[in-house]
């Protein structure tokens, strides 16, 4: 009989994942994993069978735009996927929304939240977007105070029913600017009765099968009245209905869909917003501003998502090379490869603590209720843009490892696994490219005082360490640390061009080392209660490896170009907080793309 090469198969999703389930019972008191689990564990034998098949049954089906219909009417019309229609159901039921807010657990309800989320992406084709984007609409609005908008959109946005729940769009690139939101020109204007509608276009709405959305626009300001203040200050943030009673958009066109290299089964749209009725948010003012809370929460989804797909693409990978046979062995018997995965395997599992701590911190932070004037604890506000980064950019490392661990058919797309790869490259573009979030987290460093808080955060891992390959492990993460603050304070006094040339190697090996001790000091922690010693292979084996080199020098031609600024469009805000100073690169805040 001729040779049939047998696919990767996955199991329980929960069951087979050593990492989340050794975390778990670490993180969660005992009362609350026990009532938990029976949910993950479901969730788990649902990602691995039945959704999986489904998924890859689904693999050639996209979002259709249907723009007239028969007789000529507009409709714009937007379809998604069987998949995504189940999904949605599945995602409501589970509570993937409702669990952060419903505060069963308390502290650990966003614990509880991710770990559904975790198990729930990888087999639904990134769902996870409207979902990320709904989470973040709701704690907005929690946050502005808004009691209407509250009323009325919040309990969609919570529920466990599928025909209430609602998800968001998140509406802010225009063609003037991604990242660089200043530069919107969208418009609203009010009617006589007091109505506000929206004017412009938005180049990318991830969400236009949502129910709602929330916008920035410029508020024009009635002739005889103070002119509104220019830039990011001037905007406002607006409640969008997408649709009426009847189901018919209000005063939206949608132009086509956006041809993308991955995330196929988002319905990314551009759109002409022409007399759109919408409701401000919080004031006519600040709008910039009064979105961040959603930043937390996306870009805490985002890392999630980023581990997600790590841990599918080398469950796959370890299935199929238990199968596949070359040179008279299997492959996981060949050294070379079980090398290969070890390292996926070592870089998966930082990235895991990494944006699981995140998750607990944001926790912690909401346990207590949604005040409308609390800013994110300095802590969170550092390691949310970190985890963002560092773990996008080792999903799309990982994920091109996995694709060549199979060989050819890594490279075919009617094994599914063409879209772990496509998927992953736009984890570094949503809520805000690398570098975008680089000076992101310079600004977050310098309202938290320096570089203490993280290297209090290493040393509350190095406490819990006695392991002395461990202990190693954690001064490396400290070494890292101390060698960013060296080269920062450098960097700063150089000018600020080198400060941004480096922005990005700068915290990567902050985020790098904040994997490592988490690792280390999760490992500790399986070596006593579980005697386990795999994490801490895992974190030797990421101990060994390198960090970014700090030194290099910025390109000539960025220094000519900073020369040539002129003077009243340069950075100047340089300050000393604990460890050395550190430079505010832009006047303006950037703004990821978070709608791609």
């Amino acid at each position: 009989m001729a040779f049939q090469q047998p696919p990767p198969r996955l199991g329980n999703q929960y069951e087979d994942d050593r990492v989340l389930q050794s975390y778990l019972q670490r993180a969660l008191p005992a009362e609350v994993l026990a009532e938990v689990e029976d949910e993950l564990h479901a969730l788990g034998a649902l990602a691995g069978g039945p959704l999986y098949e489904a998924q890859l049954a689904d693999r050639r089906n996209e979002p259709t735009l249907t723009q007239w219909d028969a007789w000529g009417e507009r409709i714009d019309r937007v379809e998604v996927t069987p998949l995504w229609e189940e999904a949605a159901r599945l995602a409501a039921r589970h509570g993937l929304v409702a669990a952060a807010y419903e505060q069963k657990y308390g502290v650990h309800s966003r614990l509880h939240q991710f770990a559904l989320v975790y198990l729930f992406t990888p087999s639904t084709d990134l769902y996870s977007c409207p979902l990320a984007m709904t989470d973040g609409a709701a704690r907005t609005l929690l946050a502005s105070g808004n009691g209407a908008l509250i009323l009325d959109a919040l309990p969609h946005l919570t529920t466990r029913q599928p025909d209430h729940f609602w998800t968001s769009g998140q509406w802010m690139t225009e063609l003037p600017g991604g990242s660089d939101v200043s530069h919107t020109e969208t418009v609203a204007r009010q009617d006589a009765d007091g109505t506000w509608r929206l004017y412009g276009r938005k180049w990318f709405t991830s969400a236009v099968t949502a129910q709602m959305a929330l916008t920035l626009a410029r508020p024009e300001v009635p002739e005889g009245e103070e002119d509104a203040p220019e830039g990011n200050a001037g905007l406002a943030l607006f409640f969008v209905r997408l649709r009426d009673d009847a189901g018919r958009l209000q005063g939206i066109r949608v132009h086509r869909l956006k041809d993308k290299l991955g995330t196929r089964k988002v319905p990314t749209a551009e759109l002409t917003l022409d007399g759109t009725p919408a409701v401000p948010v919080q004031g006519l003012t600040d709008g910039v501003r009064r979105i961040t809370p959603m930043l937390n929460v996306t870009r805490a989804w985002n890392a999630v998502t980023a581990v997600a797909l790590m841990r599918r693409g080398l469950a796959l990978a370890r299935d199929y090379a238990a199968r596949r046979t070359a040179f008279g062995a299997p492959l996981a018997q060949k050294p070379l490869h079980a090398d290969t995965l070890a390292g996926l395997q070592a870089t998966f599992e930082g990235a895991f603590h990494l944006a699981f701590r995140v998750a607990e911190l944001l926790g912690e932070s909401e346990a207590d209720g949604f005040d409308e004037d609390a800013a994110p604890p300095p802590l969170l506000r550092v390691l949310t843009p970190l985890a963002k980064l560092t773990t996008a950019r080792q999903a799309v490392t990982v994920a091109s490892e996995v694709l060549e661990a199979f060989g050819g058919a890594g490279y075919v797309e009617d094994t599914g696994l063409p879209a772990l790869l496509r998927d992953a490259q736009v984890l570094p573009i949503w809520e805000g490219t690398t570098n975008v979030l680089a000076l992101d987290v310079l600004r977050a460093l310098k309202k938290a005082g320096g570089l203490e808080l993280l290297k209090e955060e290493v040393r509350r891992c190095a406490e819990a360490v006695t392991e002395p390959s461990l202990a190693e492990a954690v001064q490396r993460a400290t070494q890292a640390l101390d060698d960013a603050a060296a080269w920062l304070t450098g960097a700063v006094l150089s000018g600020p061009v080198p400060v941004e040339a480096g922005a990005r190697r700068f915290a990567l090996t902050l985020g790098l080392a904040m994997e490592l001790a988490l690792l280390a000091h999760h490992a500790q922690w399986a070596l006593d209660h579980e005697q386990d010693a795999r994490p801490a292979a895992a974190a030797r084996r990421l101990a060994a490896e390198g960090f970014p080199p700090l030194d290099r020098p910025p390109p000539a031609d960025a220094v000519a170009r900073a020369t040539e600024t002129p003077p009243d469009e340069r950075s100047t805000d340089v300050f000393v907080p604990g460890d050395g100073p550190i430079a505010e690169i832009r006047p303006n805040p950037d703004w990821g793309d978070g709608a791609v």
